[in-house]
């Protein structure tokens, strides 16, 4: 399969390759998460009774058609997974919290970071929920960012770059970053990448912080909590 190279800014790349990016480590995330079993003290209001009959891929089409939600917005869903997984160790990402999880990141990541956004009765008929619950969401997920909406544009630079080394299917690269040797399977998910240099010091949405804990350390991190019930279980 011939291989397809990516702009080196994630502003500038196509917004269904990123989504196709952003739902292939979600996907990936989910297909992990499911495997561990629910605790009471687990359940948020983000879980749904039943896994929602469309894709992750789908649903992120369908918000970005009918939303028009920018790549940043998109983007920094996976840095909401991260802050959130790293404040609440037991909240996971799984077939059942993924789809309310991210119209609700859409929904405010495009109230504090875009000029323009939707209303809520637009998110809420979009993603498939009532207008109460989307709102009862939104102060939820507020609370459990601790309000914290934004990052620098390198750490989601850093994002992006991992999102194509990682991507399951290695069809994509960003010149300069990766050879075509380096995008890798799942057995290379170690999120390990130099920060670019052409990231401007300016072009920043908020003070730089400390890097936050990875999608794949969450995993491995909610991996060890598993294996912890088994063997406390077993005593």
């Amino acid at each position: 399969m011939a291989r397809v190279e990516l702009s080196p800014a994630f502003e500038d790349v196509d917004a269904d390759i990123l989504v196709q990016l952003i739902a292939d480590m979600i996907e990936r995330l989910m297909a992990h998460n499911d495997q561990i079993p629910l605790s009471p003290e687990s359940l948020t209001r983000f879980h749904s009774r039943n896994p929602p009959g469309i894709s992750v891929l789908d649903y992120l089409r369908r918000i970005v058609r009918f939303t028009k939600a920018e790549r940043l917005c998109l983007l920094i869903t996976l840095h909401y997974i991260d802050q959130i997984c790293a404040r609440m160790p037991l909240f996971t990402l799984s077939s059942l919290t993924c789809h309310r999880f991210v119209i609700t990141s859409v929904t405010v990541s495009s109230k504090a970071l875009c000029d323009a956004f939707c209303t809520n009765s637009l998110y809420a008929k979009v993603g498939g929920i009532p207008l109460t619950e989307l709102n009862l969401l939104e102060r939820e997920f507020l609370r459990m960012i601790d309000w914290r909406l934004t990052c620098t544009r390198e750490i989601l630079h850093e994002y992006y770059v991992n999102l194509v080394r990682t991507h399951s299917k290695g069809i994509y690269y960003i010149a300069g970053h990766e050879s075509s040797s380096s995008i890798s399977s799942d057995s290379d998910m170690d999120w390990e990448t130099g920060r670019s240099r052409s990231v401007s010091p300016a072009a920043t949405l908020a003070p730089e912080s400390p890097r936050p804990p990875t999608l794949e350390q969450n995993m491995a991190f909610a991996a060890f909590q598993q294996e912890s019930r088994r063997s406390s279980q077993g005593s």
